[in-house]
């Protein structure tokens, strides 16, 4: 199933059915207002100045339906769901439209008002609500016809990967299976020509098959084999499933999904509704931009101080791992003297020599940290969020915390309860004590917990407990 395809007929269906109740309200407006019902050869031609309304208006409905989070995962929408959604979306498009374009209209009545207000509400919700439903409809009878699917494999050969087989087949329609992928030491209980290839090939394989769900389906794993691979899949884009056990179902972060008659835990699905989701990715763009503007003084003042303290650049960059594991380069202002680790990474302490004068009092405050709004509109992390690691640090960790890999479901952040509680992190075993609050997070995520972070660290920042 396409799910790109699938946003893009949303999209569309949203910006036509804007256009078209953008036209009718016009038409109702000239109507009501100059009176002239039947008496006017050009009663169809408002005197208000629509076109600036054909780009303003579905504009304003893609940005409100967006923050109801209809657009992050379009393929799971159901005909309820989309219909709560729509209402309380168009409800409040109609509710602002009409106090910025009906306010300084010339009074008629104040059942004028009423009524206008009821009939761009309805126009809104059942045109738009028309258009979704047929597309939802459309993809309910495509699977049904076998003609929209989702390629499927499953990573094992064992009796349990055979009997998930039968199951996907048989009960899943919307599934298709293309094949199995074998691991190591994994007994073959499967038809050999239906492996597909080998796990250490993964990454070929998924990309070969476009494949979008993956089912983890082996005999007895124990639970260090069961994260190395979540590990490897987090990198693409597809959800991963694998049958409960009281280990997985206790980690948190996790969800029942159901495949024909079969529960499966589906782990890359994020506990936090999606309305929230798209209202933290708001937040993060706007709180940036305005960081931004305001501190520029600020930044300009500490890049001087770090330029003429040591020599070396301003700013330090450094490969991280973010969202579904993938590397990107974090932004921060320059703490230490240049060549501090040598090629060899090192963590830092309160009483690091390698830290520059300038540095101790950018890390006290944590205004090092600054230049991560950058980071932040780009895309690599958000405001709240698990600190993100150097995969040098990340695979010692995983040795004893192998969950570590559960992060990859959501961006990095500027901040969290880990720094908050443990501060910065110089061994392996303060971040994986870390590691546990982030895991907190993760199972909890929410926008008002967000909010008690970001006002913990703001705490934290002016009594200068950065280090």
């Amino acid at each position: 199933m396409d799910r790109k395809k699938i946003l893009k007929q949303f999209l569309m269906a949203d910006i036509i059915s804007a256009l078209i109740v953008w036209i009718l309200f016009m038409v109702f407006r000239k109507i009501v207002v100059d009176a002239q019902i039947f008496t006017d050869i050009n009663i169809l031609v408002p005197n208000y100045n629509i076109l600036p309304g054909f780009l303003f208006f579905p504009l304003s409905c893609l940005f409100v339906y967006y923050l109801t989070g209809i657009y992050i995962r379009p393929d799971k929408q159901s005909g309820t769901t989309t219909l709560f959604s729509t209402f309380i979306a168009t409800g409040i498009i109609s509710f602002v439209i009409f106090f910025v374009l009906l306010i300084d209209d010339l009074v008629v009545t104040y059942q004028y008002y009423y009524n206008s207000l009821f009939v761009l509400f309805a126009l809104l919700f059942s045109i738009t609500f028309i258009f979704r439903y047929l597309i939802i409809k459309g993809i309910k009878r495509a699977i049904r016809k076998g003609e929209v699917f989702i390629n499927t494999i499953i990573i094992g050969t064992g009796k349990n990967a055979l009997l998930m087989s039968h199951e996907i087949e048989k009960n899943a329609i919307q599934y298709r299976l293309k094949g199995f992928v074998s691991i190591e030491n994994n007994v073959v209980e499967v038809p050999k020509e239906r492996i597909i290839g080998y796990y250490n090939s993964i990454g070929e394989i998924i990309q070969k098959n476009n494949i979008g769900d993956v089912i983890i389906s082996l005999d007895n794993p124990d639970e260090f084999q069961l994260f190395k691979i979540i590990n490897q899949l987090y990198k693409f884009d597809v959800e991963i499933r694998f049958t409960p056990r009281l280990y997985e179902i206790l980690t948190g972060g996790s969800r029942i999904k159901m495949i024909g008659v079969s529960p499966l835990v589906i782990i890359t699905t994020l506990n936090m509704p999606d309305w929230q989701f798209s209202f933290k990715r708001l937040i993060d763009v706007v709180v940036s931009v305005i960081a931004l503007i305001l501190l520029s003084p600020l930044l300009i003042y500490f890049m001087i101080k770090v330029k003429t303290d040591s020599k070396g650049p301003v700013f330090y960059k450094q490969e991280r791992i973010g969202y579904q594991g993938k590397p990107f380069k974090i932004f921060k202002f320059r703490t230490m003297y240049v060549n501090s680790e040598n090629g060899t990474p090192k963590l830092s302490s309160a009483f690091d020599m390698r830290i520059t004068p300038v540095g101790r009092i950018l890390r006290k405050y944590r205004i090092d940290e600054l230049p991560q709004f950058v980071n932040i509109l780009l895309g690599d992390m958000s405001l709240v969020g698990p600190r993100p690691e150097r995969s040098y640090y990340i695979k010692q960790i995983i040795e004893v915390a192998p969950y570590y890999c559960l992060l990859y479901k959501i961006r990095p952040g500027l901040t969290s309860w880990g720094p908050i509680k443990i501060g910065y992190s110089d061994t392996v075993e303060k971040m994986i004590e870390r590691l546990n609050y982030d895991i907190i997070y993760l199972d909890n995520m929410s926008l008002i917990n967000d909010f008690k972070i970001l006002f913990q660290t703001i705490e934290i920042i002016f009594k200068g407990k950065g280090m």
